[in-house]
């Protein structure tokens, strides 16, 4: 939120402009979201800010402790290590699926959505670029039919776009998108085997290339950053 521009006065507008400011990192992972501070710098009530924080729970992008409040999630290493070992595991498996069953109407539909990661990696926008990165798999898991998977994938995606909005350069989110065109390239051709070990390899590329550990330093004023 800026000086310049008018406050979100919804819950939704809020939860929005928090993510914003995650995604941006002037909110570090583990940083504190108090209420009555919230409620301060948007000129809500805390009933509107707790909506927000709900919102935001919902989506990973914030923990809610009991008894202590709300937090800027805080992926771990070892989280972001298991998250990607299923991954690899889960969607190895739902490649052979998709070069077998994808449709004409179905590379038309993902050659539209790479087209949007395109640009959101061009535009820097780091919440956008990570949820489209993120649904390119889930988009796969759906031509596939397989709604148990689906499902699955979905939540593991929605904590990977997390971690990889927090720590994913530009540069590395560039190469995804690269990657993400390499691996329709094989499956468009029918070379099955192939698009399995360029998705295997995409999944290993993104997790390795992560620098979840955030840098040590003193933590950022919760209102400072909202207000700049």
């Amino acid at each position: 939120m800026t000086d310049s521009a008018p406050a979100p006065d919804s819950s939704d507008a809020i939860a929005r402009d928090i993510a914003a400011n995650i995604a941006e990192q002037r909110l570090p992972p583990g940083a504190k979201l108090p209420e009555e501070a919230l409620a301060r710098v948007y000129q809500v009530s805390r009933t509107k800010i707790r909506s927000a924080l709900v919102m935001l729970a919902k989506d990973k992008l914030v923990d809610l402790i009991p008894d202590k409040g709300a937090f800027v999630s805080k992926p771990t290493v070892e989280e972001t290590r298991n998250i990607f070992f299923v991954r690899r595991t889960l969607e190895a498996a739902m490649v052979r699926q998709f070069v077998a069953r994808a449709t004409a109407e179905d590379y038309a539909r993902l050659d539209a959505h790479l087209e949007q990661e395109r640009q959101a990696v061009k535009d820097a926008n780091m919440q956008v670029r990570s949820s489209l990165l993120s649904d390119f798999h889930i988009l796969l898991a759906r031509i596939v039919g397989n709604e148990v998977l689906t499902d699955i994938l979905e939540k593991l995606a929605g904590r990977s776009a997390l971690i990889t909005m927090l720590y994913q350069s530009s540069r590395d989110a560039a190469c995804s998108n690269e990657e993400h065109s390499a691996f329709i390239a094989a499956a468009r051709a029918g070379d099955a085997d192939r698009a399995v070990e360029l998705m295997e390899h995409h999944l290993l590329h993104v997790e390795q290339a992560l620098m979840v550990e955030p840098p040590s330093g003193p933590r950022k004023d919760l209102l400072r950053e909202l207000l700049s």
